[in-house]
């Protein structure tokens, strides 16, 4: 529910503070008094558009904001939450619109875009122009509006789930038949590659291993001219290394006898000479090995060849060969199976088709059902409004073409005479016919609306004075279980309301303002007389606002 509104500097506005209740409430006033500028300003707050023409002559910004009761409203709390909006029970929409044009918006002093006032907006209030009417003459208006009186909300959205299931499936169909365009020759090629790679050591052990081997066979002159000379080294003359070894340890021998702290030196010359033992028969083993190893330097050569070119040819290093072949490996897998995997997919396609027709046929019998009976109102309220004769008609055709909002083509028909067959509204409704038939329309949603707000501007427009009675009578019906505002200008439907809220204007120094105040109980005699007689009032008039207000 809306509990405040206020505007600073937009049109000719300068301040204006306003409080509301539930139930109906009415606004008056003269002509080009503004009586639409709380409508304007309360759009603002809901993500209309804004211009540098909604700021006040002189002033560098318009500010609105309003004040909305969420106690009642846990769907829309929980919106604030999922946006990480602080918020307690009430709500706090700004919108500021600078004199360039350039607006901002809040929540909750949040800052957020004016696309999020529009949805979360449209959970708060529903707005009908006085012009309102020309968007029921579109069809995916009537469609959306059945399906709020019927409130099918939740089939229609699955409708429209089910849809996008449905042709996710047929487009990952569609791209897996089209990368099989040419499986068999993909398949050749892929075996060819794999062939070629399956006699190359790909894996990280066998490469580490050939690549040591090739570096072995490469340098064998050299490990064997070293070898030589380490043998060399160790033993070849009177100066080699075990030779010395030996006269070393026979001298440790000789000292020790004569001082023992010596036999630990001893000790170790001993170890040092069985090592040197074992390094020369190894280093002997090594070297008889380094004939038959070096042999193979030109197999070994052959093998890094091959290997890197194996690498040049697929654009990556030798090490990374390795993976390339495993998913080479699994694309051929995938190409075997592809028909398998089409029909797999097929069969999802399918199931998701079947899925969607099931929903979708739901819908249109609800929708059938909901038609009969916004026929049933909508006729009773025409007749009401003194369209005696007219007959309206919920039309559900089937579309070309499934969509997202299922099976159904909806149209909605009308006959304002007895001899006339019913025709689509958007073809033989006259202009004041067709602000009636919106009318009776709206009047006949609304009950079922979530909305708890609706916001009606001047849709009396051309409406007679007995069917401002009638229309006055369903205004406070509608208000009984939300809130509701509304603009007129005809003293039936002013004096239905439980609030009653008069726009001024004055002008001072020049400069044009608006005022808006509450009536008192003489106040709203004095006004209703005024739309009734103009401003010559008499006792007539006045008794006549009496009798309107007493009801």
């Amino acid at each position: 529910m809306l509990k405040a509104l206020t505007i600073r500097d937009l049109a000719i506005v300068r301040e204006l503070d306003v409080e509301f209740g539930e139930g109906l409430t009415v606004i008056t006033g003269e002509t080009g008094a503004g009586k639409s500028i709380l409508v304007d300003a309360l759009g603002l707050c809901l993500g209309d558009r804004a211009d540098s023409g909604s700021v006040r002559n002189g002033a560098d910004r318009a500010t609105v904001t309003a004040l909305f009761d969420l106690s009642q409203r846990p769907d829309l709390s929980a919106a604030l939450g999922e946006h990480d909006i602080p918020f307690e029970d009430e709500c706090v929409l700004r919108r500021v619109v600078g004199s360039d044009g350039r607006s901002r918006a809040f929540c909750n002093e949040t800052p957020v875009s004016v696309q999020f006032l529009k949805d979360f907006g449209a959970g708060l209030v529903g707005i009908h122009g006085q012009h309102a009417h020309h968007s029921l003459l579109e069809r995916p208006a009537q469609r959306a509006l059945l399906d709020e009186f019927g409130q099918l909300g939740e089939r229609v959205i699955a409708v429209s789930a089910a849809h996008r299931a449905w042709r996710a499936q047929e487009e990952a169909l569609t791209a897996l038949r089209g990368g099989y365009k040419d499986a068999a020759s993909r398949l050749e090629f892929l075996r060819y590659q794999l062939d070629e790679l399956a006699s190359l050591p790909l894996e990280a052990s066998a490469l580490e291993a050939l690549e040591a081997a090739h570096r072995k066979a490469a340098n064998v002159e050299r490990l064997r001219s070293g070898c030589a000379d380490i043998e060399h080294r160790l033993g070849g003359d009177q100066r080699g290394g075990k030779r010395g070894l030996a006269q070393a340890l026979q001298a440790a021998n000789e000292l020790a006898a004569i001082d023992p702290q010596l036999n630990a030196l001893v000790e170790m010359l001993e170890a040092a000479a069985i090592n040197l033992d074992e390094a020369e028969r190894e280093l002997a083993r090594y070297s008889g090995r380094l004939g038959t190893e070096g042999a193979d330097l030109e197999r070994l050569d052959a093998a890094m060849t091959e290997l890197h070119a194996a690498a040049r040819k697929h654009r990556c290093e030798p090490a990374e060969l390795g993976a390339l072949r495993q998913r080479l490996e699994a694309e051929y897998a995938t190409l075997i199976n592809h028909e398998a995997l089409e029909t797999e997919m097929t069969a999802r396609v399918e199931a998701a088709a079947k899925a969607f027709n099931t929903a979708a046929q739901a819908l249109s019998k609800a929708r059938t059902k909901a038609g009969a009976a916004l026929d049933k109102a909508v006729t009773t309220y025409l007749h009401e409004l003194s369209l005696p004769h007219a007959r309206f008609e919920t039309q559900i055709t089937a579309v070309s073409a499934p969509g997202e909002h299922g099976l159904d083509e909806v149209e909605f028909l009308i006959s304002a005479n007895p001899d006339q067959p019913p025709r689509p509204l958007r073809k033989v409704a006259s202009g004041g016919e067709l602000s009636r038939i919106s009318l009776a329309i709206q009047v006949a949603t609304a009950g079922v609306s979530g909305v708890p707000m609706l916001v009606y501007d001047e849709v009396d427009s051309g409406v007679s004075g007995r069917v401002a009675a009638v229309l006055a009578r369903l205004l406070r019906m509608i208000a009984s279980g939300r809130q509701v505002l509304c603009i007129t200008h005809m003293p039936q439907v002013a004096a239905a309301g439980e609030r009653h809220l008069v726009i001024g204007k004055s002008v001072q120094s020049g400069t044009t303002s608006t005022q808006v105040s509450y009536l008192s109980s003489e106040e709203r005699v004095r006004e209703v007389a005024r739309m009734l007689a103009g401003e010559q009032l008499t006792e007539n008039t006045l008794a006549h606002a009496r009798e309107l207000l007493a009801g």
